[in-house]
């Protein structure tokens, strides 16, 4: 058996433990484990890759501000091109519009939605809102550049290696994950879906923990609005349509319950959806290129949970991104490196005042 030490041992390649072990690298010994044998193999490779910093509670719009301050750092001093423009349009009612759209976005006239996105039928909805702060994102790229980094850092990173025991005797861990055997002083919980089931296994108490179903399709249409163009969600989330490269993307925003696993379209969730975007929508679908679901995992709150565990100061949480994960790491990342080393949060660029706020809204029950 092969025998590892590091500081901090991540367990989850997706986005959420990629961002934080290249974040986290500069400070200290990091090994990365990852149960599937590719990186990002789950929610990550699922995302609708869309980053909307008007989109969900205030905490998380903080932590969006703040990605996407990071990823333009990135690009400018890379010249990655990570993102790019993509404004989010939000319809509906004039009671669900009001409800749902958050003060960031501007309210525009039903004459003015009809012009952004003419795919739209007059009569499917009464009111609308913009978010044009919004960019779409490459998601592949971002995780290839996560994974560079750390590994340019010196993050060694294992796929096919699944934790399979862990036990901690009060200064540190003992961790077996795939063939290997690896000493840890801190683990980090970023198992995405499995987060509740890796803690268990490490004897911490749950949190809580649900994963959500989110079924999405790349469709051919005939009206296919072009690249460039907004996203358009509905305010009562039964759908949200964007331009794709490769046609359009298109969800039934539908979020329910779901185990642990390689989640896949329930039979008829694709077609149901298909038949509404015609009654709202002159997209014109033709027919469904390919088809996926992913697991958004989140708490009661709606909030990640992101701090030390209080009963086992050696276990760090860093889950329940909910479908928020890519939009918050960067922001995310730097705040559980500064927990996690006690750094100064303006050596890595982050706001002193931001920080704290965020550590107190997302901290462990």
């Amino acid at each position: 058996m092969t025998s590892l030490e590091c500081d901090v041992l991540i367990i989850g390649g997706g986005i959420a433990g990629l961002s934080l072990a290249s974040a986290l690298a500069p400070f200290s010994s990091v090994v990365l484990v990852e149960a599937e044998p590719t990186l990002g193999y789950h929610t990550s490779s699922r995302s609708a890759r869309q980053l909307i910093p008007s989109y969900g509670p205030e905490p998380l719009r903080d932590l969006t501000r703040r990605t996407l301050d990071v990823l333009s750092g990135v690009q400018s001093s890379t010249g990655l091109p990570l993102t790019v423009p993509r404004s989010f349009l939000l319809i509906g009612s004039e009671a669900d519009v009001a409800a749902k759209a958050s003060a960031a976005m501007r309210p525009v006239t039903h004459a003015e939605a009809l012009e952004l996105c003419p795919q739209l039928r007059p009569d499917a909805f009464e009111a609308a809102a913009l978010d044009t702060g919004c960019v779409g994102t490459d998601t592949d790229l971002l995780l290839e550049y996560h994974r560079r980094s750390a590994g340019d850092d010196g993050v060694l990173v294992l796929t096919g290696a699944p934790v399979t025991s862990a036990r901690y005797d009060g200064a540190g861990w003992s961790v077996r994950a795939g063939y290997r055997s690896i000493s840890a002083e801190v683990v980090v919980d970023a198992a995405g879906a499995w987060a509740d089931g890796v803690a268990a296994l490490c004897g911490v108490a749950p949190q809580g923990l649900v994963p959500l179903r989110r079924t999405a399709a790349i469709v051919s249409a005939t009206n296919a609005p072009p690249v460039g163009t907004p996203m358009v969600a509905a305010a009562d989330d039964s759908f949200y349509y964007r331009p794709d490269a490769q046609g359009v993307l298109v969800s039934p925003s539908e979020a329910e319950p779901a185990e642990p696993g390689d989640a896949q379209p329930h039979p008829g969730d694709v077609e149901r959806l298909l038949e509404h975007l015609a009654t709202v929508t002159t997209l014109g679908i033709t027919s469904v290129q390919r088809s996926w679901t992913g697991l958004r995992t989140q708490r009661e709150s709606g909030l990640p949970v992101v701090g030390f565990d209080a009963a086992h100061p050696g276990f760090f949480w860093l889950a329940g991104q909910g479908g928020y994960g890519f939009q918050t790491s960067s922001g995310l990342a730097e705040l559980a490196a500064v927990l996690l080393t006690g750094a100064d949060p303006a050596d890595v660029g982050a706001d002193p005042g931001q920080v704290v706020a965020a550590a107190a809204a997302l901290r462990p029950a």
